[in-house]
């Protein structure tokens, strides 16, 4: 049997100036989870180290791999942490040119043949990657594993893409104890969690919507498959015995069939699954009604995130938003999670593809307005595998290929916008986080209440005095 050691690339210096960076995500990361899973069942060792939470450490790093031995290493990454994948596959074949090193994740999905080289990774997984590491560890032939590019006398070859899973309950229960859950709750902030060891959780794969800046579709596909409820139940119940209290629901699109959602609450209320669960993903507007919401309440939901993105009609449509996604459901859907007793979250960007500074302002406006507990705005980055990259880069506009550049919370300037000069989206992110935060007296408002009611008010000040003086660009 083979042994196989996964990193995850640390997330600190990428986010150092971020101004959401203290509700940054800082849990266990599932696709390692997955892919372990399926080696372990085949009999193979598998050891993970997740430098998300701290800083990456090469020489720390080969340490383990000399300690270890393994015969792979498999390599994650978002794409501005993409450098650090990079980094890391040097150091390992600097040592040892016998070991295998495979990339995998987002950024390797979207670019599979140029990160095979720019990393000089032996292979490259894309697509959903659950299985095609396990076949590789079993020894079969690169070229008879679907879903995988790989190096032929230093020439990238394709095999062909690996279907879509079609039955989600085939997928082993992630391997959630490879991790120390104690070692990420020092990072997490009271105000981003409820319970205490907090983990991610999948009920679906896919999006059916076409939002030309969403990456999603190359990990995920675009035809939505969901895991059957009884499925999704026992998960939750595998990872409440493994000491998760809290669960993040990390679907592209949740909610898009409310009565399957109806029927997870119930059988959570039913079996007694003691949990408290958030939506993470950015819920769509447009999706669910108030008996949905109270359900959710009542099983242990107690936040939703919505992707608002624009507060615009016409740019929501022209950047494939689709469906009936409008400013007016923004409103509609908030009235009713607050109704229900959710707190919710709101996702707003500036710099779409079809953005103007009337429509940005716009977005700022309904940002101010909407009664949201947590807000963040991101300038829109055209991330590799976008139709939004795909677009700029065909004609000419993107300048830069730096990946630590295409950082969402803090991204540097890359491309030239079609019709907006870098510099005035900059001003409107700045100006975003000024009229829908710091002179925005609603928000305050709802802040102290929250925090009175929850008993987070002193840490409220404590984090938002962290705000002002993080030196984030306000």
């Amino acid at each position: 049997m083979a042994r196989l050691l996964l990193i995850n690339p640390s997330y600190k210096k990428t986010h150092t100036n971020a101004m959401p960076r203290f509700s940054l995500p800082l849990y266990p990361v599932l696709g390692l989870a997955t892919v372990a899973a399926e080696a372990r069942n085949l009999g193979h060792k598998v050891r993970i180290l997740d430098y998300c939470y701290e800083d990456l450490d090469l020489d720390a790093t080969m340490e383990v791999v000399k300690a270890w031995k393994p015969d792979v290493v498999g390599l994650t990454g978002t794409t501005p942490l993409f450098p650090q994948v990079h980094a890391i596959a040097e150091r390992v074949k600097r040592y040892s040119r016998s070991i295998m090193i495979v990339g995998g994740g987002a950024h390797c999905s979207a670019l599979p043949e140029q990160s095979l080289v720019e990393a000089q990774l032996d292979a490259v997984c894309y697509g959903e990657g659950d299985f095609t590491l396990a076949d590789l560890m079993d020894g079969k032939e690169a070229k008879d594993v679907p879903g995988l590019v790989w190096s032929d006398n230093g020439q990238p070859r394709r095999s062909s893409p690996r279907p879509w899973i079609e039955d989600l309950d085939v997928l082993p229960f992630p391997s959630w104890d490879l991790f120390d859950l104690r070692q990420y709750m020092r990072y997490v902030p009271p105000f981003a969690r409820r319970r205490g060891a907090t983990g991610f959780i999948e009920t679906s794969r896919g999006c059916t919507f076409s939002c030309n800046y969403c990456a999603s579709k190359n990990t995920a596909g675009q035809r939505l498959r969901k895991k059957s409820v009884l499925r999704v139940l026992d998960e939750i119940a595998y990872m409440r015995r493994l000491g998760f209290r809290e669960l993040f629901v990390v679907d592209d699109i949740f909610t898009a069939d409310p009565a399957r959602v109806k029927a997870i609450c119930n059988g959570i209320l039913r079996a007694g699954l003691d949990i408290a669960w958030s939506c993470a993903g950015g819920l769509r507007v447009d999706t669910g009604d108030q008996e949905m919401f109270d359900l959710m309440k009542r099983a242990g939901c107690y936040k939703v995130a919505f992707g608002f993105e624009s507060g615009d009609n016409v740019v929501l449509q022209e950047n494939g938003r689709g469906g009936r996604a409008s400013a007016d459901g923004a409103q509609k859907a908030v009235a009713m999670c607050r109704k229900a007793g959710i707190e919710v979250y709101g996702f707003f960007m500036l710099g779409l593809l079809h953005d103007t500074e009337w429509a940005m302002a716009k977005t700022i406006d309904m940002g101010r307005s909407l009664p949201v507990n947590i807000l963040k705005v991101s300038i829109c980055v055209p991330f590799p595998g976008t139709s939004m990259f795909s677009e700029l880069q065909a004609q000419g506009l993107i300048e830069d290929l730096d990946w630590r550049k295409y950082n969402v919370y803090n991204p540097l300037a890359m491309y030239r916008h079609p019709t907006l000069p870098w510099a005035t989206i900059e001003r409107y992110h700045r100006l975003a986080y000024r009229r829908m935060i710091l002179w925005n007296p609603g928000y305050y408002v709802r802040q102290f209440w929250k925090g009175l009611y929850k008993g987070e008010f002193l840490y409220n000040i404590y984090y938002f005095i962290k705000f002002l003086l993080s030196g984030a660009r306000i």
